[in-house]
């Protein structure tokens, strides 16, 4: 971290303390993302004469170009506090300037009555549980971006945020260009965005096609998917923390499981089938399938060599008198 900009955070509060920021800033249109960055390594804040001074040079920042501008705020995105530093940025008005999608969040309840349900508020809660990976990070950052467009309430009082991760997907586009993410990262978060409730919508009474699906259609995101559904769990409901972890620990499971057993090459060679009917006479039928697992059994059972040529186990089956057994 910038060492002038750590240097600040010693100042006594005062004039020459709000002087020094405003020096600082006015010289680098990056400073303020700096000292967001040091507040999320230690959580110190500035001053409350330093925090009024970067307040007032606030136009500063839209000097910073692009790609800086990002690099400054992921390096706030990957700290321990970050979700202090967020809360200084939006305070002193730098979310209401380079991300305004995500200033709307604010004050924004999820649901009704309930305070700790503020969109902006459950944000910085998940980016702080999010593990510490950049794309994941900025996943979780603007992961409910949608749900302003999207909010509609019921007549009960019930609030409904129907289609909001499509909505903030196309979203973040703008965000994309505004901020110069490179094509790589760009897929990525815009992928974690768009996905990020598959993972929740999981139960048991998926079929193993099912969840071999969910593992193909997440592909190469799956690890950054599930690190971000974890992170997106900020429930107080006692016990529904662990029962939704437990959720997504169960599908991990599950496709890991699954990965296995198809990663597992068959023991029989292909087109076995068709040389049984071709020697034996024996049509496409049920019989052929139970010959072929009782090949499979000799197979596991050490009776058998695994993927031999069909002369192999034709000669097998003969000399052992299986067809007799399996009529």
């Amino acid at each position: 971290m910038d060492s002038g900009i750590l240097s600040l955070f010693d100042v006594a509060d005062g004039a020459d303390a709000a002087a020094r920021m405003r020096d600082s800033v006015q010289a680098d249109p990056m400073a303020l993302l700096k000292a967001a960055g040091a507040i999320a390594q230690d959580g110190k804040l500035p001053t409350m004469a330093m925090t009024h001074a970067a307040r007032e040079e606030l136009g500063t920042i839209e000097r910073a170009e692009a790609e800086p501008l990002r690099t400054a705020l992921e390096a706030t995105l990957m700290g321990h506090n970050v979700h202090v530093a967020l809360q200084w940025l939006q305070e002193i008005g730098v979310m209401k300037l380079i991300l305004p999608e995500l200033e709307a969040t604010v004050g924004m309840a999820q649901e009704a009555g309930r305070k700790h349900k503020d969109v902006w508020e459950h944000t910085k809660q998940v980016v702080r549980q999010t593990v510490p990976r950049p794309d994941v990070r900025w996943g979780a950052l603007l992961h409910d971006i949608g749900k302003v467009p999207t909010r509609t309430f019921t007549r009960d009082g019930g609030v409904h945020f129907h289609g909001h991760a499509e909505v903030g997907a196309r979203m973040f586009a703008p965000i994309a260009r505004r901020l110069g993410f490179d094509k790589p990262q760009k897929g990525t978060v815009h992928f974690l965005i768009l996905h990020h409730l598959r993972a929740s919508h999981y139960s048991d009474g998926w079929t193993d096609s099912a969840v071999r699906r969910f593992d193909r259609e997440m592909g190469e995101h799956l690890k950054d998917l599930l690190d971000l559904s974890r992170a997106d769990i900020t429930s107080k409901r006692p016990g529904r923390r662990q029962e939704l972890l437990q959720q997504i620990h169960d599908l991990n499971e599950r496709i890991l499981q699954l990965r296995e057993l198809d990663a597992k090459q068959p023991p029989l060679p292909k087109g076995l089938g068709t040389a049984l009917t071709e020697r034996f006479g024996i049509p496409p039928s049920k019989r052929i399938g139970d010959i072929k697992k009782a090949l499979e059994a000799a197979c596991e059972a050490g009776e058998l060599e695994e993927r031999r040529e069909d002369a192999y186990y034709l000669d097998w089956i003969e000399k052992n008198d299986l067809l007799a057994r399996i009529p």
